[in-house]
């Protein structure tokens, strides 16, 4: 399972590893080597701020390396969310922010040769009923100042509707972004190690201390004045952003298509969600689909929903065959806007950014240049849509509540079903079995191995389920995600599964 973006790739040669040094301490310390770290990474290096980079695996191995790389202003039905909430004033300021994000990306792709597609974006009706949903959000997107249009027809092979239309909007592979950044932030003196997985942050009136752990197991602490936690949720419970976000995996695949591919990004307002790009390659132009979302560890059979969504691809590109499949996760704020800044009120040691509710590339450029700009001591005027905390958080107390309510049901669910199998069986690919909860026991067989595990997430003690398109492990409570043998893939737990021998 290997994105369109990441398959392939010649790897570039990287930096020393600034761990192995003897001064492992740092101004400000970016956990994360996605879009959003590296960008704050390199606009604080630029500032002549001493900046190291800790990331658990590979630059863009988490949201960046598998997006689908829509650099658009038109977010499918964000902005009408966002007035229905928020109101036309807000909504102004979020479009500001994700502009200045959509102009900082271009402007640096253009001055470094990489290639990006401008293409008209589309939110778009499947059928009758996803009709009033794309209305609403041409009025919110009018009331928001973007300059949207209706379209009735759309020059393309699978049902339309009517929807809106952005004109100018772009698309681009955004591997080759991040490895610019890397070289100017070694330019600049900034640092990035890989493979170093940051576990524990504590404080004192000095800085900060990271706990930090390799991929080889070798421990030891990193020291610094500031960290900024670019890591999809934050690693760190302080602030309760597990709490305020509701963590979703969603599917693409890639097509080699024979014939004309589709132009133009389309995001569909109705369910089953549809999102259709493409993407040039140098074996020619390839035919991006996305869509079978579902919250992380609580669909059953994920595979079921991506194997129709093939279908879907190959029903209305006749000739299609799959070259990739990969999956991403993606952070739904509880009142709609990212949270970008301290993690606590008044404290200025701990910077976050998160939420970006499927749209990093634009949010995570705002997200950066806001923090920076924070960081530095300077202000953005459209800053206060992005605010990690302020008063237009009450409005989604309703929806948190709701959403904890849920994580409630399933922390039980979790606990008591495998209590009712009574299974002492390996399931055929993978789940949770055996009877009373001091027995349970997470199995799994992938390419003929066999994997024992205990169940239970070291985060807060949820009880994992398998994803059988992704042959993972799957937290429902707050989204952890891990491998088959239990390593951990994404937070907000920072260890691994118990492996039983």
């Amino acid at each position: 399972m290997t994105s369109l973006w990441l398959a392939g790739r010649a790897e570039p040669a990287l930096p020393p590893n600034p761990l192995d040094e003897t001064n492992r301490s740092a101004d400000v310390v970016v956990v994360g080597a996605g879009l959003t770290g590296l960008i704050t990474a390199v606009l604080l290096a630029r500032a002549g701020r001493d900046v190291m980079v800790l990331e658990a695996f590979r630059p863009g191995a988490g949201a960046t390396g598998n997006t689908t790389a829509k650099i658009s202003l038109l977010q499918g039905t964000k902005m009408s969310k966002i007035v229905g909430k928020h109101g036309a004033g807000i909504a102004r300021k979020y479009v500001e922010g994700n502009l200045e994000g959509q102009e900082w990306l271009i402007h640096r792709c253009e001055a470094h040769g990489i290639s990006v597609q401008r293409e008209d974006a589309f939110t778009f009706a499947q059928s009758e009923k996803g009709l009033p949903g794309a209305r609403a959000e041409l009025e919110a997107c009018q009331a928001a100042g973007l300059g949207a249009e209706w379209v009735d027809h759309a020059d393309v092979p699978f049902a339309f509707k009517g929807g809106v239309r952005l004109a100018d909007q772009a698309q681009f592979d955004p591997m080759p972004l991040l490895d610019s950044l890397i070289v100017e932030l070694d330019e600049r003196g900034g640092r990035l190690a890989q493979g170093a997985r940051v576990q524990r942050v504590s404080g004192t009136d000095d800085g900060l201390t990271l706990h930090v752990r390799t991929s080889e197991g070798h421990e030891f602490d990193v020291d610094s004045r500031q960290c900024v936690l670019t890591t999809g949720i934050p690693i760190l419970d302080r602030g309760g952003f597990f709490a305020r976000l509701k963590p979703s995996r969603s599917y693409c695949m890639a097509y080699k298509v024979p014939g004309t591919i589709t132009r133009g990004m389309y995001l569909s307002t109705d369910s089953p969600t549809r999102s259709v790009r493409y993407a040039p390659t140098p074996d020619g132009d390839r035919l991006i689909v996305g869509g079978a979302g579902h919250p992380v560890g609580r669909e059953k059979h994920p595979s079921s929903s991506v194997q129709e969504l093939d279908s879907w691809a190959k029903q209305h590109y006749p000739g299609a065959m799959q070259t990739n499949y990969w999956s991403a996760q993606d952070y739904t704020p509880v009142d709609e806007l990212p949270y970008v800044g301290p993690i606590l009120p008044g404290q200025d040691k701990i910077y976050v950014a998160t939420g970006f509710d499927k749209w990093g590339m634009t949010n995570g450029t705002a997200a950066a240049l806001a923090l920076a700009g924070s960081i530095l001591g300077g202000r953005m005027d459209w800053a206060d849509a992005f605010a990690s905390w302020s008063p237009h958080e009450l409005s989604g107390i309703p929806k948190a509540v709701q959403a904890n309510v849920e994580v409630g049901i399933n922390l039980a669910k979790g606990w008591i079903t495998p209590v009712t199998r009574i299974v002492n069986h390996t399931p055929d690919s993978g789940g949770v079995v055996s009877g009373p909860p001091w027995a349970l026991e997470a199995r799994s067989v992938v390419d003929g191995v066999e994997r024992r595990l205990s169940p239970v997430c070291p985060h807060l003690g949820g009880i994992v389920n398998w994803n059988d398109s992704d042959e993972s492990w799957e937290c429902p409570l707050h989204g952890s995600r891990f491998a088959p043998d239990g390593t951990l893939l994404e937070g907000p737990a920072t260890r691994d599964l118990t492996r039983y021998l």
